[in-house]
Parts: structure tokens; C-alpha cells; sequence
């Protein structure tokens, strides 16, 4: 099959100006004009949407030809050079940095694509420390942190829930990083001991484990909440590495890219046909099925295939347009997809509904009040020409497990093997090409592995967690979480010498410092002078006591962080209260 993609404008590898700064706009309508700095920075949009390029590149054929050479890491660089301005970080920077993200993969090119019976192709996408997909784009992500913080030289607080191997993979990528902490939730007895002692055997300072009496959905909730009062997050820079964020579906564009250029054959086609591929993909926060969609409208020819487990709102959005959540979230083996609110199937309408912000606001704002939504038929149409779907039981994984473990001789996740299931009972034509993702290791799931009568030698890098300690603190069922982790926030602000104030920057305590000292010395020059007036004038010229500054200014900082600034400078002393200044 072949499919026409459209010709580049003005640029050999897309359809747009790319010397036009690249900007991000929010799925909802209400934000435009952000950079991708910006956007790295956060987490849903102030509108309570979620970032976008304001403008989706195209790719040329003769790009794609030219690219299929290259290296997974010289496509993540490449594909990231689309949406990350040379302004922001130059191009040889950004090679260093992705470089660097993906030196301590397992493999050489930091994914492994392999060949089975039965044209069963898997690309592997676990070979990171936490043995899961998402290692790619989170160490990607921290770096691209990193470069900035280092360069504006302040802080950031990421805060992260998790269904099994995000949080994991934020603490990674991170630990030990100056300039950020991390703080993750994670869902108490729902997620594999290999993925929780992931987390809270790390024993740096700057990170941040919580487990919760809920599932993954009800940890959601209490996040956005804390992600939609700007106070906190400007003062504390808080963000999160949730798929929310934009540079998380941004390297994972890559990895459509990758697997197209290895299994399409498009060496052997010639002018704007190409053939296409289908890419199976195990979907749970829909947020690697959004980053496929993406590249599907750059113009890669995708089949794109959503599977999802008994958790299936996916399926059931693209087979009837029902987009709502069941009673409850099914537990089931395989947890890290135990999702009912696949929060980026709101980029995906976004980009199927021609970028219409106040539709997609009134879409989404009515699934959060109500948890149910009947997708628009115009609309509905359009996503069943974008992607496929299916849903498979607990048995029907371990079937897929066994019989590819039989042929192959091949172990696979449960979560793989929800996408492998899907092409042994869907089979690929002959002259079609399809592609399976593997989110993660079967290590890390030994108790599924073992239920399907199969056995695995355990890495030495997962044998060891069973001899670490391990620490977090408990989110009782009954307790206020918001609450609690919001303390926790500011309680890392302050043990960070970070100021707590209800300002919104650094820059409005000095405008407010300035202001002050104008003030003072406008009431000098004024005191001044009226020493010299006639005694009938002083009345008139006596001057108002200086105004009370707002809530938000300089006054509102506690007492225990004693700050002067003086232009940009920032002094700070640590003396503890009552002690006399030296």
C-alpha cells in the first residue's frame, strides 16, 4: 500500500518556516505564543488544557529517505530540532544533551528492533535503568531541565503520578540532579513490587515517594488541582513529567519515526508514494498512541492500532464514541495501562477537530464534571480514520505471553503482550508491514511471567532491589491528599533556602523593594523641604505614612528566610530566630 504525503514549502525537511520560532498553545483555547521553555516547565495549561504545537511540520519523503540511516538517537535529535528552536538550545547543544540522555541504555542504539516467526516484528523500548519505555523520554526531559535551570541558575520541584513505571523513571533521571526534587505518588498495592521498590529504595535527598490508598485516577485528581493554582506553581516551580508534558510526546515521536524507517522498505519506493506500517501500541494515558498520531499527521503512513486491557475507555471511545469512565478502575496484569481517564485523548481530539480550542474546552470540562462524554459524529469519524483499537482480558494476555514464548522462544511483558495478541489474532497480510511496541521488560513483572507457567532469569539490577531499604510516606484514603503534598511542597521550598511568598516572581519582591525604596526617598526630598516652607504650609505638604504593601509583597515572607535584595543581588543568612546578627 502506498500512501502521498505533502510537499515541503519552504524547508527541505517540512512544510513550515522552521527559522519561525517554533510556539505551544493549549489544547482549550485559552494560551498561545508559549515557547517550548515554557511549556517543559509545565504541566497542564492555566486553562486546565494541555500543550500543543501551535503548528504541526510536515515531513518530505526525500527527508524520510535521507533519515533512514540514521541512528534512533540521531532521529530523536532530528525530530526534536522541528520543535525546539535553535534560540533556545543550538543545534550542537542538543545533540550533546540527547547524547548524553541515552548514554546508559543497555543497547547500542538505546532501542532494539526484533524479528519473530510469523512476521511479528517488536521494538524493544525497555532498555533503560527502570527497565520501561518511558527511561527514553524522561532522561531526555530531565537533561533539557537541566539546561535550563543551570543556565537561569534556580530550582523546580517535579511532581509525578504513577500507574506503575513513570514515577520510577522520573526518580531516575533525576536523582541526584542539582536543581530539582522530585516528588511521586504512586497507587499502595496496585503496581508490581519490582516497580514500587524502583521507587522508594532511592535514598537521595531529592526525592520524594508517596503511596496511596487509590488508584492511579484518584491520584490524578488532587495533582491537577495542585498544577491549577499558578501561586504554587511559580513560587516552587512546580512541573510534572507526566506524557502531560510536551517534551515527553516529543522524543516519543521518535520512536514511530524509528520504527517506520526500519520495517517500511522505503528505500525501495521512489517519488512522493510511500508504504506504510501499522504500529500496535499498548495504551494506557494514550500518551505514546498521541505522539503516533502526531507523526501520522507530519505524514509518516501509520496504521495506528490503540490495544488496551479490561480498562478499555479507549476501545470503547473509538468503536462508539463513548469517551466514559467505568465505575471503577479493574486491577489486571498489566498495571501500568490500569487507566480510565486516558487524559491525552485530548490532544488527539484537539488535532482531529481542527485545533478548535472552545470545542475540546467544552469536551473536556463536561468529562470532568460528569466522567462521561459522547463523542461529536463529525468528530468520531475522523478518529476511526486516525486509529484502530482493541481490548484484551488478563487471559487473553497470558495466551499471547505463552504462545510467543513457545514459537519464539521470546518473553514479552503483559503490557507487550496486550499489542501481541492483537497480531496473533488479527493477521498481518503479506504485503502488509506491522510493528508491535514493547513498553517493558518482562522482569519486572515475575509474578505474571510465573502465573503463565513461563520462568525468567532475573538481572542482577533487579535482584539487588530486594536487598535495598526502602522509605515513603502513606496517603491514607480518608486523608486530604492535596493537603498533604501541598505541605510537603513548601516544606522542600524552604529546607531548598527557596523564599515562600504569595508572589508570583522574584521580580514583583524586587519591584515591590524598589518601589519602597522610592518611596523613602521621595518622603526625604519632601521632609526636606518643608523644613524650609512657611509653618502655614507644612499642613498641606505633610505627607501620607508610606502604603501598606499588598498581601502577595516583600512583608509576607516568614521570618525564618530574613532576605534583603538589592537590585538582582539576593543576600540570605540562616540565623535561627532570636539570634544577634554578628
Amino acid at each position: 500500500m502506498c500512501s502521498s504525503v505533502r510537499r515541503p514549502l519552504s524547508h527541505p525537511y517540512c512544510g513550515v518556516v522552521l527559522s519561525r520560532e517554533m510556539r505551544y498553545c493549549s489544547t482549550r483555547g485559552g494560551v498561545h505564543g508559549w515557547t517550548f521553555r515554557d511549556v517543559l516547565f509545565s504541566g497542564y495549561a492555566p486553562d486546565g488544557g494541555m500543550f500543543m504545537p501551535e503548528m504541526i511540520p510536515s515531513l518530505a519523503p526525500a527527508t524520510l529517505r535521507s533519515w533512514s540511516s540514521l541512528s534512533y538517537q540521531q532521529l530523536v535529535c532530528e525530530v526534536c530540532s522541528l520543535f525546539i528552536p535553535e534560540q533556545l538550545i543550538p543545534k550542537h547543544d542538543l545533540e550533546a544533551l540527547i547524547s548524553s540522555s541515552l548514554s546508559r541504555f543497555s543497547v547500542p542504539d538505546a532501542v532494539r528492533m526484533v524479528r519473530l516467526k510469523g512476521s511479528l516484528s517488536i521494538l524493544e523500548l525497555f532498555h533503560g535503568e527502570t527497565l520501561a519505555f518511558k527511561d527514553l523520554a524522561m532522561m531526555c526531559t530531565a537533561r533539557f531541565l537541566e539546561y535550563f535551570l543551570h543556565k537561569e541558575n534556580t530550582r523546580a520541584i517535579i511532581l509525578v503520578g504513577t500507574s506503575g513505571d513513570t514515577g520510577s523513571s522520573a526518580i531516575s533521571s533525576v536523582c541526584g540532579l542539582n536543581g530539582l526534587d522530585v516528588v511521586v505518588v504512586f497507587p499502595s498495592g496496585r503496581i508490581t513490587t519490582v516497580q514500587e521498590r524502583q521507587m522508594t529504595t532511592h535514598m537521595e535527598d531529592n526525592v520524594h515517594v508517596f503511596a496511596a490508598d487509590g488508584s492511579s485516577d484518584d491520584i490524578d485528581v488532587p495533582l491537577r488541582k495542585l498544577f491549577a493554582d499558578l501561586d504554587l506553581v511559580k513560587r516552587y516551580g512546580l512541573m510534572s513529567l507526566n506524557s502531560v508534558n510536551w517534551s515527553r510526546i516529543l522524543v516519543q515521536l521518535a520512536h514511530f519515526l524509528y520504527a517506520y524507517l526500519q520495517l517500511s522498505d522505503i528505500q525501495k519506493t521512489e517519488g512522493d508514494c510511500l508504504p506504510d506500517l501499522e504500529v500496535v501500541v499498548p495504551t494506557g494515558g494514550a500518551g505514546n498512541i498521541a505522539a503516533g498520531c502526531i507523526m501520522k499527521q507530519m505524514g509518516i503512513p501509520l496504521r495506528l492500532v490503540a490495544m488496551v486491557n479490561s480498562n478499555d475507555i479507549v476501545h470503547r471511545t473509538v468503536q462508539s464514541g463513548d469517551f466514559s469512565m467505568a465505575g471503577s478502575v479493574q486491577q489486571t496484569l498489566a498495571p501500568a495501562i490500569d487507566i480510565q481517564d486516558p487524559y491525552n485523548m485530548e490532544r488527539i481530539f484537539w488535532l482531529l477537530s481542527g485545533k478548535d480550542g472552545a470545542l475540546i474546552k467544552d469536551m473536556m470540562e463536561q468529562f470532568q464534571r460528569t466522567h462521561r462524554l459522547s463523542v461529536r459524529e463529525t468528530l468520531h469519524r475522523k478518529l476511526c480514520s486516525m486509529l484502530s483499537s482493541g481490548s484484551v482480558t488478563d487471559e487473553g494476555i497470558m495466551e499471547a505471553m505463552v504462545r510467543c514464548w513457545e514459537e519464539n522462544q521470546y518473553l514479552v511483558c503483559p503490557h507487550t503482550a496486550v499489542a501481541v495478541w492483537y497480531h496473533y489474532h488479527c493477521p498481518v497480510l503479506p504485503e502488509q508491514k506491522r510493528c508491535c511496541i514493547a513498553t517493558a521488560s518482562p522482569a519486572k513483572f515475575q509474578g505474571v511471567v510465573e502465573k503463565a507457567g513461563l520462568t525468567l532469569d532475573l538481572p542482577e539490577a533487579v535482584r539487588v532491589l530486594e536487598t535495598k531499604e526502602a522509605r515513603c510516606k502513606d496517603l491514607g484514603r480518608r486523608e486530604n491528599w492535596e493537603a498533604a503534598l501541598r505541605e510537603h511542597i513548601e516544606a522542600i521550598g524552604a529546607a531548598r533556602q527557596l523564599p515562600i511568598f504569595h508572589s508570583t516572581s522574584w521580580f514583583s519582591v524586587i519591584r515591590e523593594k524598589r518601589r519602597r525604596v522610592k518611596h523613602h526617598e521621595e518622603r526625604q526630598k519632601a521632609q526636606k523641604k518643608q523644613s524650609t516652607a512657611p509653618q502655614e504650609m507644612k499642613q498641606e505638604q505633610e505627607l501620607s505614612p508610606p502604603p501598606s504593601p499588598p498581601a502577595c509583597g516583600w512583608n509576607c515572607m516568614p521570618k525564618m528566610f530574613p532576605f534583603r535584595i538589592e537590585g538582582r543581588k539576593r543576600r540570605s543568612s540562616f540565623r535561627q530566630r532570636g539570634e544577634k546578627r554578628s
